[in-house]
């Protein structure tokens, strides 16, 4: 594992893997970068991968207040550990982080592909309004379970029995672990709808993937993707869930940064 810091002093870890062209790795809400570790794998056969941990996750440093242009900065300080410039991979709303990074970094970024950013378009639920002061205050008041299971009943949308059994479940105590990142997450949401104009604004060759077998609302996301981005590809990656298998994805990402 390897550290760099961001520009407000907070440590960063990460595993750099292979040899080639960069790519970074972001992960989304409730999880750490070892969601993309078979990813990450898969890829080093033909990329350098930079497969960080998020502020506030595993070893990563946590400097308060939470705010959206530090984790930009993060992302921009792993380019510069790659050299200064890199393709990037985002899942769920680690997408939306790395699609407002890719505009806010124009140059350092160099391509972008997108797994299911979880914008919600109109006519499906949305996650309350105040989705990250929910997780703040579960957090604050010692709730971290609370706050877990919130953010899979009424941000991800599980089924009740999933949700009833998951506290007894093995891997509970990480979800618990990471508690305090939801509400970061959610602010990079901010309110789940689109922000087309800013999407607008990302002019790099960007692939959007989404699932054919995932929550149907991402599909109709990912077409509005298309519709504003200006550089856009579009893959359905038929039988596959959100939980997206990294034997599926990584020769659809190989292909895109290889082209």
């Amino acid at each position: 594992m390897d550290k760099v810091t961001s520009k407000d002093g907070t440590t960063i870890t990460y595993d750099r893997l292979g040899q080639g062209p960069a790519v970074v790795l972001v992960c989304g809400g409730s999880v750490d970068r070892m969601s993309n570790a078979g990813v990450a794998e898969l890829l080093a056969k033909q990329f350098t991968v930079y497969n960080y941990d998020r502020r506030g996750r595993n070893e990563s440093g946590d400097t308060p207040p939470y705010a959206v242009e530090r984790e930009i900065e993060d992302i921009d300080t792993m380019v510069d550990a790659a050299g200064g410039s890199a393709y990037m991979f985002g899942s769920s709303s680690g997408a939306a982080l790395a699609l407002e990074a890719a505009r806010q970094l124009p140059g350092r970024i160099t391509k972008l592909a997108l797994w299911e950013p979880p914008y919600v378009p109109d006519g499906f639920p949305r996650p309350p309004a105040n989705t990250a002061q929910i997780f703040s205050d579960l957090v604050a008041e010692g709730k971290r379970e609370d706050a877990a299971e919130f953010f899979m009943a009424k941000v991800v949308g599980l089924p009740p029995e999933f949700v009833a059994q998951a506290r007894t479940s093995p891997w509970w105590p990480g979800q618990v672990a990471l508690a305090h990142t939801l509400a970061y997450d959610a602010t990079i949401m901010g309110d789940y709808t689109l922000p087309v104009e800013r999407v607008a604004e990302v002019k790099i060759p960007t692939l959007v993937l989404d699932g054919g077998a995932s929550f149907p609302f991402m599909h109709v996301t990912a077409e509005a993707l298309v519709d504003h981005l200006p550089n856009p590809q579009h893959r359905t990656l038929e039988g596959q869930r959100h939980d997206v298998s990294a034997e599926a994805l990584a020769p659809v990402l190989a292909e895109f940064f290889s082209a």
